[in-house]
């Protein structure tokens, strides 16, 4: 033993010497007995690709014909390999996967998890745990599964199967699962490989099986993705789910009352304690102000979430889009394994292909099928003939087996052209020898030629089927959508939302100081003079008193520029905010006045009043919000034979951009300018358009025009769910989303609304205005009751509507007279009844166009306000 021991360590010692002589990148030949040490660097190549390819094709990123990787296709093949209806213990299932997978039961666990939690192919018995609230599973030894009945008809089929060695060769397991449905794009899948990773996301059963059906028709079709959790799903930058899509989620939140939101459906991605944990943090940072949340999660998902007093709603619900995950964004990437190599496609391309697979997997089937059918003709019809011709005799006077098949052979010779389509094989008249005497005595030909017809009819359609393949598979998902499609409509709403702009829904959380003399600017300096609050995503503009001007983020503490005189907010895209301004440009120079619109500019770069000489300087200034135009008196410093005094009005200065000098005051040094009167707006009404994607009110071009509105005006905003709001004259102004009605508040218009009245369940008109309406708080314009509905909403001031709606499958045209069906009362009536038969909807159909006798405009003024979604 010891002789052993010594020649071992030996070997050992001459192997790390010869391992110390080899560098990596060396190229030498060095041999240790008969073995040969090959270069490190060579070894690493190829074992790095053997590595990598095996992590892509066996582990991480799916292939396309079955949508399925290496584990969950053999969690699979295993349940259908002891399939007998029942549920198997999950510690069960994973020990018999075991024999096919090289990995551990982890592994295995958590893939079959993930599977029973789609709900699709496998029918879950016990705790699988909750993807809605992040909750695990219990252990293996709790809990059930089997597979459901859609999987047992679409995913097997062993005559269709491409079978390898198992990894240890004990046994075959499948290459892909027979399909025949886009399982892929149904399920979604993801997963890193060594270099590359795949993000597919779910879509639709049921629209899955359409598209499918409009590719087989030739027709186009739009697919998008669809999520268990539900949400508000944008889809207007999917890019077929390719690498550079995106696809953004939010949540499906609620107003239940002025201080209270509920989400009911969250974002795909995010469990609820995932994003309850996103609302807390953003609470604690003081970027949205909750008083608490409370998760009432259990089947469905509710979290509610208790608002401070005097927090708007809406507002409150855009930051929570803001500042939580409450909106995230998903960037697909549809990477898949097509002949062994890793690609990437669209899901329209995967969809196509998987229909096209369908289609082979289908012909594949009906061959064999056909050959089964053909087999078994053949069989009865040479049995009859065995029968019925008394061959069967010619058996006793055989002496050997040989001697019988070919006594047999000949006496089937005669009727094998005539009444067979095939030739007769040995191994089948060795079947009919075998045929028990009971058999041949109870032989009924009645019996013999029905199932025959029958065989024949069944061969005809699968000849039938073959030939018309397109049809049998658009058959195919027909059936399917009809047998498993119950219960799987779409759960994401589909709309286009802007981005929530966190400038217009920050909470100002934090004080600004300013130090005007040294010329610093922060919210840490809490010792010098407080300006005003402000969020960390402001930007500021900083006036000084040399003329010049700058704008900057929020920050602790920054060195702006000695000699402050003006901070403010700063918004690049408000172009009503005009700055009026009476300047000195240089020391011995003129003294020029303008007025300037700031626009667009970059940050931390100084702007100056004139052309920045030393000496310069700002005698005057002041914001105007609305475009205000003063009047000021100039004082000269003394001087012979000139006037000291005189007025200056800003309204007779135009407009310009920020780097004009200006209209020249005087070229005398002057005194002191002090303002006389206070202005008005020189820029008329401010037109404003309403942004729906973001649901946002501004001057800014996005979107439609509303019409023009003075400082005065209030806009009158109703939404879809019947609640109507009163804003004041602002710029920008957060609505939200859902809106169905903009305009210009006027109390004394009259309003007409067809809603259901959820307390006593009939049809509800009403025609009403807003005299005595809540001004800048949300009120509802139907009942309260949490079941009343809005139908349609009309704004006209016409006695008589035209109105068509739809009770049941009818649809009936009725012209309503709502002088007699309804009074003109205050927006809080209910109104009168309609019907009590359900309408599933209402328009109004326009009255036909008055005569036209070409005679002129009677000079009536158009304000220029819409009436937008009327």
């Amino acid at each position: 033993m010891s002789d052993m021991n010594n020649d071992n360590e030996n070997e050992v010692e001459t192997s790390k010497e010869s391992f110390n002589d080899v560098k990596v990148g060396e190229h030498q030949d060095t041999t240790l007995g008969l073995s040969n040490v090959h270069h490190l660097e060579k070894l690493y190549d190829g074992w790095f690709l053997d590595y990598a390819s095996y992590v892509i094709l066996d582990r991480a990123v799916p292939y396309y014909e079955d949508g399925l990787k290496p584990v969950q296709r053999r969690i699979l093949h295993s349940l259908f390999e002891n399939h007998d209806g029942r549920y198997q213990k999950v510690a069960t299932i994973v020990g018999r996967t075991m024999a096919y997978h090289p990995h551990g039961d982890a592994s295995i666990g958590d893939a079959l998890v993930g599977l029973g939690q789609k709900g699709l192919l496998i029918d879950t018995q016990g705790n699988w745990g909750n993807p809605l609230t992040g909750d695990r599973a219990a252990a293996p030894r709790y809990i059930e599964g089997r597979l459901t009945p859609f999987a047992v008809d679409v995913v097997f089929n062993g005559e269709t199967t491409e079978w390898v060695p198992s990894y240890d060769g004990r046994s075959e397991e499948p290459v892909t699962l027979p399909v025949k449905f886009p399982l892929l794009l149904a399920q979604g899948v993801d997963g890193i490989a060594v270099g590359l990773s795949t993000s597919i996301l779910p879509h639709n059963f049921r629209e899955l099986c359409e598209c499918s059906i409009a590719i087989l028709r030739g027709k186009k079709f739009e697919l998008y993705p669809d999520f268990f959790t539900g949400g508000i799903i944008d889809v207007s930058e999917y890019n077929d789910g390719q690498r550079g899509g995106r696809v953004r989620v939010r949540a499906k939140i609620e107003k239940v009352d002025n201080k209270t939101l509920a989400i009911r459906e969250i974002p795909y991605g995010t469990t609820t304690s995932s994003l309850i944990d996103s609302i807390v943090k953003a609470n604690d940072k003081g970027k949205i102000k909750i008083k608490h949340v409370d998760d009432n999660t259990s089947r469905d998902v509710e979290i509610l979430i208790h608002l401070q007093a005097g927090t708007d709603p809406q507002v409150a619900m855009d930051a929570l889009y803001a500042f939580t995950d409450c909106e995230k964004s998903l960037s697909p990437c549809t990477c898949v394994i097509v002949d062994k190599h890793p690609k990437f496609l669209g899901v329209s391309e995967i969809l196509r292909m998987n229909t096209e697979h369908t289609v082979h997997l289908l012909q594949w089937e009906l061959q064999n099928e056909l050959k089964h059918l053909e087999d078994k003709w053949h069989m009865t019809s040479l049995e009859k003939i065995f029968i019925e011709k008394k061959v069967y005799q010619v058996i006793e006077n055989a002496k050997s087996r040989e001697e019988m098949v070919q006594l047999i052979d000949e006496g089937l010779k005669p009727y094998v052209k005539k009444m067979l389509r095939r030739e007769v094989t040995e191994e089948e008249i060795l079947k009919l020898a075998e045929i028990p005497i009971r058999r041949i005595s109870r032989f009924d030909r009645k019996k013999a030629d029905e199932l025959l017809a029958e065989l024949d009819a069944k061969i005809a359609e699968n000849k039938f089927n073959q030939e018309h393949i397109t049809d049998y598979t658009i058959n195919h998902f027909k059936n399917i959508l009809k047998k498993y499609g119950e219960g799987k409509e779409r759960k994401s709403q589909i709309a286009e939302f802007g981005k929530v702009n966190a400038v217009h829904v920050a909470i100002a959380n934090q004080k600004l100081y300013v130090n005007r003399k040294e010329g610093f600017l922060g919210t840490s300096m809490k010792k010098e003079e407080y300006l005003f609050d402000v969020s960390e995503y402001d930007d500021l503009i900083v006036f000084k008193a040399d003329g010049s001007f700058k704008v900057v983020k929020v920050s602790d503490k920054d060195f702006v520029g000695k000699d402050i005189i003006l901070v403010e907010k700063f918004k690049k895209d408000d172009d009503r905010h005009i700055y009026n301004v009476i300047h000195l440009d240089g020391k011995d120079g003129a003294y020029y006045i303008k007025r300037f619109n700031v626009g667009g500019v970059t940050r931390d770069k100084d702007y100056f009043m004139g052309k920045g000489k030393p000496g310069s300087k700002i005698l005057y200034m002041s914001s105007n919000l609305n475009g205000e135009a003063e009047v000021v008196e100039v004082t000269l410093k003394p001087r012979p034979r000139t006037k000291l005094n005189f007025e200056v009005d800003f309204s007779t200065i135009e407009v310009k951009g920020r780097g004009a000098m200006g209209n020249i005051v005087t070229k005398y040094p002057v005194k002191s300018i002090k303002r006389l009167r206070k202005g008005v707006s020189t820029l008329g009404a401010r037109v404003l358009y309403f942004d729906a994607p973001s649901g946002i009110i501004s001057t800014q071009k996005k979107g439609d025009r509303i019409g023009e509105f003075g400082e005065k005006d209030k806009i009158l905003i109703v939404k879809e769910n019947g609640t109507a709001r009163v804003h004041d004259m602002a710029d920008p102004i957060l609505i939200g989303t859902g809106i169905k009605y903009i305009h210009k508040y006027d109390p004394t218009q009259v309003f007409s609304i067809l809603y259901f009245e959820g307390g006593n369940f009939n049809y509800m008109v009403k025609r009403f205005n807003l005299e005595g309406c809540p001004m800048t708080t949300e009120f509802s314009l139907i009942s309260d009751h949490k079941d009343s509905q809005m139908i349609e909403f009309f704004a006209t001031d016409d006695a008589k509507e035209l109105m068509e709606y739809q009770v049941g499958r009818e649809v009936q045209k009725e012209e309503l007279d709502l002088t007699e069906v309804a009074e003109v009362k205050g927006y809080k009536a209910l109104g009168s009844k309609f019907t009590a038969k359900k309408v599933k909807r209402a328009s109004r159909i326009s009255p036909p166009d008055t005569f036209d006798d070409g005679s002129e405009d009677d000079g009536a003024e158009d304000d220029g306000d819409n009436d937008l979604f009327k």
